[in-house]
């Protein structure tokens, strides 16, 4: 069974099932995670119907029984975490809204990661691997992850800059020579003024890797287009699921670079950590 396919049969046969029936179903539909933990009088009492009425439900989406319909139930939310999750309202309890927003990253993460094209992030580590300098471009809340882009990178022995304003992202990259990158960051894949400072980019004979949605304005001028399909979010209750997903995959592209620039990459990181020993307070919890 897909993984969306139980929730799918419960809605699409709901319609033809007797009344009381259709309780059983309008209750798990609403409480899908709740439900796998039931015994079958515990979702009989909830939906005010008999024990009869749940086991003709259950085979009615085409299981065998109640059990039969937890197990496939379970399988169902395993395989998509983030599936069945509710949007945020101002009634949940702090436990319930913490899940949702779990739920929905991590939803979003998976999302992104099978959607990855392998050989086009290959690409975009050996550019970067072979760069001598790297910037980062993103307006917004883009900005926050290429700030955060040009740390990782920095610790990676890489001349590498973040920058915001639009002003200075055309002066640097007027700046710009071949085989210098620039990583242009976007959510939404239109900003119309990170598009014009791709094409400065590109005349230049710099390699632009766009972080971006997919057959959207700065994606396809990219020269090597990652898509990262996460729709844009503006809604006060909604988690920005799509910055962590943009982060996520700058982690993948930190560690192929890591890994192409192997043993000397690794020797300097363990002497940037002792060297930042002496800016943290000791560890004074007793031995055991």
């Amino acid at each position: 069974m897909k993984p969306a396919a139980l929730t799918e049969r419960i809605r699409d046969t709901g319609r033809q099932m007797r009344k009381s029936e259709r309780k059983v179903a309008d209750y798990v539909l609403a409480n899908l995670r709740d439900v796998i933990n039931m015994r079958i009088v515990d979702l009989a009492a909830q939906a005010e119907v008999s024990e009869p009425t749940v086991v003709r439900f259950c085979r009615a989406v085409g299981c065998d029984g109640f059990q039969d319909f937890k197990l496939a139930l379970a399988q169902q939310l395993a395989s998509s975490p983030g599936y069945g999750k509710v949007a945020v309202t101002d009634t949940d309890s702090v436990a319930e809204f913490s899940r949702k927003v779990f739920d929905s990253t991590i939803d979003t993460l998976l999302k992104v990661r099978d959607n990855l094209n392998p050989s086009i992030i290959h690409r975009a580590i050996e550019a970067l691997a072979s760069a001598n300098r790297v910037e980062f471009y993103g307006h917004g809340a883009s900005a926050a992850v290429a700030a955060d882009a040009q740390h990782r990178f920095f610790r990676l022995q890489l001349a590498s800059a973040a920058y915001s304003d639009t002003h200075i992202q055309k002066m640097s990259a007027l700046s710009l020579k071949k085989g210098d990158v620039v990583v242009a960051i976007s959510q939404s894949g239109r900003t119309q003024s990170l598009l014009d400072t791709i094409e400065l980019v590109k005349d230049m004979d710099a390699i632009v890797i766009g972080m971006a949605p997919s057959c959207t304005p700065i994606a396809e001028a990219a020269t090597i287009p990652i898509c990262i399909d996460v729709a844009e979010e503006f809604e006060i209750y909604t988690p920005l699921s799509s910055r962590i997903a943009h982060l996520a995959v700058i982690d993948v592209l930190a560690v192929g670079v890591a890994q192409r620039k192997g043993p000397r990459l690794q020797a300097h990181l363990y002497r940037l950590r002792a060297g930042m020993q002496s800016l943290r307070v000791p560890d004074t919890q007793p031995d055991d």
